[in-house]
C-alpha cells in the first residue's frame, strides 16, 4: 500500500480525535469572532465558543447550507482579510448566485495534501503521468487534481475538458497512466476512441479518478471493463475545498475522509438529529482546518453511511460509503420516491444497452407524472430489427419495475444520439409545473 503522509492516514484513533476536538474549537472560535453570520447565530441560540469541550458538542452548533453562501455572496462567509485570499474558486451558479470558496496560501497546501493522498490512495505514485481532463479555471476539479498530482511528484498534462479526439491523442502520444475526469467523460473518451478505431484496452491509462457527479457501482464496473484500468471514487464541493475530501484507496470500499481536515456527521435529513454509525442519512461537513472558511456543519444534501471499520489498506480515517442519492435531486413520481441512481444500476445492467441515458418526467393534464427513459442501445444492436429491440424494451420495463415499483415508458436511441458532455452530465429533464410557475 502507498501512502502519502503515514503518520495523518494511520494516526491511532485517539490521537485523531484529540487533534480534531483542537482544531474545532480554534474553528469554532474563528468562526464566531470573524463571520458575522454565525456571531448572530451562535448568540440567538445563547451558545459560546468555549461551550464546545468534546466533539459531542459539535451537535450544538447550528448548520450551514448552501443558500447561506448565496445570502453572504461574494466575500461575506470569508473570516480573513482580503489581502490574505490567494485564489478564489466558484461554482457554475446555474440555479442561482454562485457559491464562492476562498483560499489563503495555506488552504491551497492542505488541498494539495488532501489531493496528493487521493491520487496515492489508489496507487499514483511520482512515475505516473496524471491526464487532468476535470475543467479549469472557477470550477474546483481541475486545479485540484493538478495540485495534488504536483504534490505527488507525478507528470502533470493539463488538459481541461473538451475535444474529445485531441484528449485521446495525447493520452495515446504523453503515455497518460492516470486520468481525473467525471465518470460520464470517461465514457464518452472510452467511446469516441472505438468510434476511431481504437480499442480503448490500448490506451496506458491504467488508474481514473472519477467524481463531480453521481456514478454508480455498475458504471464503475463497465469503466474498468472497457478500458482496463482501475476507477476510482472521488469526493469534494465547491463549498468544503473542492476534490480531495475523501477518497477510494486500493480495496474500493467506501471513501476515507481526511479527517484531520474535516469532521463528518450523518445526519437524519428530516429532524436534523446525527445518527449512529452505519445508518444511512445525509452527510455534514465541518472544515476543521480552513483558514479563509471556517465551514461549520455544511448540509452537503448527500445520502450515504459512515463506518470507522478496519479497512485492508491500514488507513484508519473514517469511510463513508459510495453515495445513494441527493436529498435534493430525489424524484417524486406518483407518490414513488425515486433517485436517478436507481435507474442507472438497472441500466448499465442489461446487455445490449449504453451506459447513456436521459430521464424525461412529464405530467398528464397536470395530473398524472409520466416518466420516459431513454437510452442508447449498443452498436451490435441491430436497430433496424423491430423484434430485437421489443425484446430489449420489455426486459428493461421488467427490470426497473421491480427496481422502483414503477412502469417507465422506454425508449430506445441509436447509438451516440443523446447529447454529451465533457462536465457532469444531464441526465434528468423535469418538465412537470410542479410549483405552479
Amino acid at each position: 500500500m502507498k501512502y502519502f503522509n503515514y503518520n495523518r492516514e494511520c494516526m491511532s484513533r485517539d490521537a485523531l480525535e484529540a487533534l480534531q476536538l483542537e482544531r474545532l474549537k480554534r474553528q469554532v472560535n474563528n468562526a464566531y469572532i470573524n463571520v458575522p453570520m454565525y456571531r448572530e447565530r451562535f448568540d440567538k441560540l445563547g451558545l459560546r465558543p468555549d461551550d464546545i469541550n468534546c466533539l459531542a458538542d459539535l451537535a450544538k452548533v447550528p448548520f450551514t447550507v448552501k443558500d447561506d453562501f448565496r445570502e453572504q455572496y461574494p466575500y461575506g462567509m470569508f473570516a480573513v482579510p482580503f489581502s490574505d485570499i490567494v485564489r478564489v474558486h466558484a461554482s457554475s451558479g446555474t440555479t442561482g448566485k454562485p457559491v464562492v470558496n476562498g483560499y489563503t496560501a495555506k488552504d491551497l497546501e492542505n488541498w494539495g495534501e488532501c489531493m496528493a493522498r487521493t491520487l496515492c490512495g489508489g496507487g499514483t505514485d511520482s512515475s505516473d503521468v496524471v491526464h487532468v481532463s476535470y475543467g479549469y479555471g472557477l470550477f474546483t476539479g481541475g486545479l485540484g487534481a493538478h495540485e495534488g498530482s504536483h504534490r505527488l511528484g507525478c507528470t502533470t498534462i493539463p488538459v481541461s475538458s473538451g475535444n474529445t479526439k485531441r484528449q485521446i491523442t495525447l493520452i495515446r502520444d504523453f503515455g497518460s497512466t492516470v486520468i481525473c475526469c467525471t465518470p460520464s467523460y470517461l465514457l464518452q473518451i472510452i467511446e469516441t476512441a472505438a468510434q476511431l478505431g481504437i480499442d480503448p484496452k490500448t490506451l496506458p491509462v491504467k488508474r481514473a479518478f472519477l467524481g463531480a457527479e453521481p456514478w454508480t457501482k455498475a458504471m464503475r464496473e463497465d469503466i474498468e471493463k472497457k478500458l482496463d484500468c482501475k476507477a476510482y471514487d472521488i469526493y469534494g464541493m465547491t463549498e468544503l475545498m473542492g476534490p480531495g475530501v475523501a477518497f477510494e484507496c486500493e480495496e474500493q470500499n467506501g471513501l476515507h475522509v481526511n479527517e484531520d481536515m474535516f469532521i463528518v456527521e450523518i445526519i437524519d435529513p428530516e429532524t436534523g438529529e446525527v445518527l449512529p454509525e452505519g445508518e444511512k442519512g445525509e452527510a455534514v461537513f465541518t472544515c476543521i482546518n480552513s483558514r479563509a472558511i471556517p465551514l461549520l456543519r455544511y448540509r452537503t444534501r448527500d445520502i450515504t453511511s459512515l463506518t470507522r471499520e478496519a479497512c485492508g489498506c491500514g488507513r484508519t480515517l473514517a469511510r463513508i460509503k459510495r453515495l445513494m442519492g441527493r436529498t435534493d435531486d430525489m424524484l417524486i413520481i406518483r407518490g414513488v420516491n425515486v433517485f436517478p441512481t436507481q435507474i442507472e444500476t438497472v441500466l448499465v445492467n442489461v446487455e445490449g444497452i449504453e451506459p447513456q441515458y436521459q430521464i424525461i418526467l412529464d405530467r398528464d393534464g397536470s395530473v398524472l407524472d409520466n416518466l420516459e427513459i431513454r437510452v442508447e442501445v449498443s452498436s451490435d444492436i441491430p436497430f433496424d430489427e423491430i423484434k430485437v429491440l421489443e425484446r430489449l424494451q420489455k426486459k428493461l420495463q421488467s427490470e426497473l419495475h421491480s427496481a422502483i415499483g414503477l412502469n417507465p415508458k422506454i425508449k430506445l436511441v441509436e447509438p451516440f444520439t443523446l447529447e454529451r458532455s465533457a462536465g457532469k452530465a444531464k441526465r434528468v429533464i423535469d418538465r412537470r409545473d410542479l410549483y405552479g410557475k
